[in-house]
């Protein structure tokens, strides 16, 4: 009879040098030499994306073993969240000190997928550091919250190119987490957890005390 293996609780992997040397720890801007900090991180079984303090995306395919760079244009700002998912097509949403937030969805070499890098962008809605991202399994919704409390949605047409956002909801503190599923938002605050149901766009708050 076939002994049955303990649970492992805790298991130790070596450092992904190979990720972190495809990184630069300086980069040259005219004279000054400035620091590259990490400042974000999401993972799947495709890609591992790393996001960093010169507002460069660094995005590593697993499958690949290859390094890419995606950037905004103009200011060179932090990004301080970003987002991953592969559904039919394969995103990363990136959000930013600032309060810009940009979706690229991703070249793949697969028959009937997305052949051109195309870049979305949630224009003039946050003003300051965004703090969480969620998607919609299928890449049509996207979620988006701040450390002001608001919460903007963006709609996505993959085929048409088109990305349409609104403010949803706002609350007196820093969004600090995330998560949609089947039309509901779960939004958890400084203060507070709260399911925000999106079609009927009410609130119903998770538990009765405030988090202190």
């Amino acid at each position: 009879m076939a002994s049955v293996a303990s649970p492992v609780t805790f298991k130790e992997f070596c450092p992904l040098y190979y990720l972190l040397n495809a990184i630069p720890t300086k980069v040259q801007k005219g004279f000054r030499s400035i620091v590259v900090y990490l400042t974000a991180l999401d993972t799947n079984g495709d890609y591992i994306a790393v996001g960093s303090s010169i507002g460069m995306l660094y995005l590593y395919c697993r499958h690949l073993n290859q390094m890419k760079k995606y950037n905004f244009e103009g200011k060179c700002e932090s990004i301080t969240f970003v987002k991953l998912l592969s559904c039919f097509d394969d995103l990363v949403a990136v959000g930013t000190a600032s309060g810009r937030v940009a979706v690229f969805q991703l070249v793949s070499s697969l028959p009937g997928r997305n052949k051109q890098l195309r870049r979305f962008d949630v224009a003039g809605i946050h003003r300051s550091s965004i703090t969480a991202l969620a998607w919609s399994p299928n890449g049509m919704k996207l979620f988006s919250g701040d450390d002001k409390g608001k919460i903007v949605y963006s709609a996505l047409d993959l085929d048409q190119g088109i990305c349409n956002s609104s403010l949803v909801l706002e609350e007196p503190s820093s969004i600090v987490q995330l998560d949609y599923n089947q039309k509901v938002l779960l939004v958890s605050t400084l203060q507070r957890t709260v399911l925000f149901y999106t079609e009927e766009k009410s609130v119903k708050q998770v538990g009765t005390q405030p988090r202190k």
